[in-house]
């Protein structure tokens, strides 16, 4: 792992030697008349150098960690707010990507199918199936990105609504075209905003991504004249239709090791909760069918007696805000619907439908105080009422604005999501390469303040413009590189150029915990207390944790006075 260079690795070159020919990492831009600034260029190529080789003797060795704790952070829970579990007197669970995790064959299995009722159902050409079916791209499309009705672009979007890329078909758009588009600026209206971009904030919309892109690129390779928006529609029509009909569903249900991924620790997990003294709520909008023969797959024949309640077909978002919709019993042995009035959800029995009224009416919670001194405030008895519109409830899913943000921002509930894409995230930015790219970015951004400092408040010259350009380009190229370790598109997820992407800036408002599977919480007490990493808002407060994007004040600078 690379690590801080002391002053002792940045000796000064000997008399005669060039330091932009000893090898740097990156060559700097220089100043044509200021020494200062050229003095400084020159100990930022030492510095980057040395970084360089640290890398590239480093053995790649993985952290080892203590019996029982996370074994890296692949298997961390992260908090954006302070949680105490010790206080979550029910956890509910979605079930896709959530409970459990698919691979690569359902979304190259719902992109065909919804490919081939682009033919059947929109009478495109019949040659499309042909050139597209079997060609899913999962290293194409991410998470969080939106597609603009308008144009047909792939758009990734930073927390500020600013579109920092958006592609054409597999064609990257120029910033002239996107300007022009846009009105000479890279976002659009709010009220135009909610026209235009439809949102693709889900992992089943990889698939709707990837086959906008293919279906424009296709037209576009055969001159064949098109509407972007008539596409649009076509599309987003064609994969609601296949999730609607249920025929993916019932070819995944036929075949659960084709497309399910293995979740080994899953049913362990689920009794410590339960063990613990929490009750677990089960709320999905799949069928009932479906989630059985998913959960008989990851759990074991007798999954249905973990839970103290299963609902399914529960319809998410609406689950959260239509009041009128009574829960209804579902038949575990034919799947047919019962008529009789629900008073109370049963553990082992199967519900559909419902809300969240009603459960506050027909789900019983009782807690006992907890063990221990001070804490009467863990006493509940709230049958029918008041307990499930509270903190106390958690509830993990992976769909932001299907699963959490209402029970968020309406109920008051604690809310955690499954970001799969961030174990594969976080395996990248453990290794040597993307470390020495992200303490390089740290480096020059501090060596663009320090320079603009000597500047001081001058008007600028045409040689100082030259610098802070060719610094600005050096940072460009090391965020261009992080993107391709990443080996996708549109780079990280949880990042959209400089900024933090609007999907990250979701979770970090609406998410009090995240992580990569919900088989990392069993490496946390049921009663484990989490504290944010880093709280802060602005940039002005300070910063405290141990970020590898040292500090060069602390370490490496130790100029003249008079630079």
């Amino acid at each position: 792992r690379a690590t801080c260079p002391t002053r002792a690795d940045v000796a000064p070159p000997a008399p005669g030697d060039d330091a932009r020919t000893g090898g740097p990492a990156v060559s700097l831009p220089r100043h044509a008349h200021d020494d200062a600034v050229n003095a400084m260029m020159a100990r930022c190529e030492r510095i980057l150098g040395v970084l360089q080789e640290q890398a590239a003797g480093d053995d790649g060795a993985a952290p080892r960690s203590a019996a029982g704790a996370p074994c890296d952070r692949q298997d961390t829970v992260f908090a954006n707010s302070y949680v105490d579990l010790g206080r979550v007197t029910v956890v509910g669970f979605d079930f896709d990507y959530t409970l459990v995790t698919y691979n690569d064959e359902l979304l190259s299995l719902i992109y065909d199918m919804a490919l081939k009722r682009l033919v059947d159902k929109c009478q495109y050409p019949v040659e499309i199936l042909s050139d597209l079916v079997g060609t899913f791209d999962p290293k194409f499309s991410i998470r969080g990105l939106a597609v603009d009705r308008e144009t047909g672009w792939i758009c990734h979007l930073s927390y500020t609504h600013k579109t920092t890329v958006a592609w054409e078909g597999r064609e990257k758009v120029s910033l002239q075209t996107l300007l022009k588009e846009y009105n000479g600026k890279r976002a659009l209206r709010p009220s135009e905003r909610k026209k235009r971009l439809k949102p693709l904030n889900d992992i089943f919309s990889m698939a709707e991504c990837c086959l906008v892109a293919d279906t424009i690129q296709w037209f576009k390779d055969r001159t064949i004249p098109f509407f972007p928006r008539s596409v649009v529609t076509d599309v987003l029509g064609s994969i609601g239709g296949a999730h609607i009909s249920g025929d993916f569903h019932r070819i995944v249900a036929a075949n659960p090791e084709k497309y399910f991924e293995p979740q080994s620790h899953l049913a362990d997990m689920l009794r410590s909760l339960k063990s613990s003294g929490k009750k677990l709520l089960f709320v999905s909008n799949s069928p009932f069918w479906y989630v059985d023969a998913g959960m008989k797959y990851a759990i074991g024949e007798d999954w249905r007696d973990i839970w103290d309640a299963v609902i399914v077909s529960a319809g998410k978002p609406n689950f959260y805000t239509d009041d009128a919709r009574p829960f209804r019993e579902v038949s575990s042995v034919t799947g047919r619907i019962k008529f009789k009035k629900i008073d109370e959800l049963m553990p082992g029995e199967v519900y559909c439908e419902g809300s969240i009224k009603e459960l506050t009416r027909c789900f019983s919670v009782v807690r006992d105080a907890a063990d221990g001194p001070n804490r009467e405030d863990l006493k509940f008895d709230h049958a029918g009422g008041g307990l499930l519109l509270s903190p106390s409830i958690l509830y993990i899913g992976d769909s932001l604005f299907a699963d959490l943000v209402d029970a968020k921002r309406e109920f008051g509930w604690t809310t955690a999501t499954v970001c799969p894409e961030l174990r594969d995230e976080l395996e990248v930015q453990r290794g040597d390469a993307y470390v020495v790219s992200e303490q390089t970015i740290h480096l020059l951004l501090q060596v663009l303040r320090r320079v603009q400092g000597i500047f001081g408040t001058r008007a600028r010259t045409e040689e100082d413009r030259q610098v802070l350009d060719g610094l600005e380009r050096c940072v460009s190229e090391c965020r261009d590189r992080q993107n391709g370790m990443l080996g996708n598109t549109f780079g990280s997820v949880f990042r959209a150029r400089y900024q933090p992407s609007l999907f990250a800036s979701s979770i970090r408002r609406y998410c009090d915990l995240y992580m990569s599977s919900v088989e990392c919480l069993r490496y946390y007490s049921p009663e484990h207390r989490f504290y944010p990493e880093d709280s802060r808002l602005l940039s002005h407060e300070p910063l405290l944790d141990g970020s590898e994007c040292w500090d060069i004040d602390d370490t490496l600078w130790d100029f003249d006075p008079d630079m």
